[in-house]
């Protein structure tokens, strides 16, 4: 006689499935990302601005500070993986100048 499935094991895989499904959005959105970051890069390039613009990248991370706020994330996590983005993409953008 087989045991009756467990609720708990249901439950479990359920939030593994929205797991799986929001870290594929994850993924398609930061692809979006870079393709737009790699336009910025290559028009920059093409009219010899600089890689990186602290500015806005202070906004961009105040910004996004707050947004992690209003959805109940870590601010500090967000800032992190902000500022992680933020040097790859100086990085391409410094790869297409040279």
């Amino acid at each position: 006689m087989t045991e009756a499935p467990n609720r708990a094991d249901d439950i479990l895989a359920d939030h593994r499935d929205s797991i799986d499904r929001l870290d594929a959005i994850l993924v398609y959105t930061l692809g979006e990302r870079f393709k737009h970051t790699q336009a910025v890069g290559r028009l920059k390039a093409q009219h010899d601005l600089p890689p990186s613009d602290p500015a806005r990248e202070a906004r961009q991370i105040e910004r996004l500070e707050w947004l992690a706020k209003e959805a109940d994330l870590d601010p500090e996590f967000a800032k992190k993986f902000l500022n992680f983005i933020i040097s790859e993409v100086i990085r391409h953008h410094e790869n297409l100048q040279r």
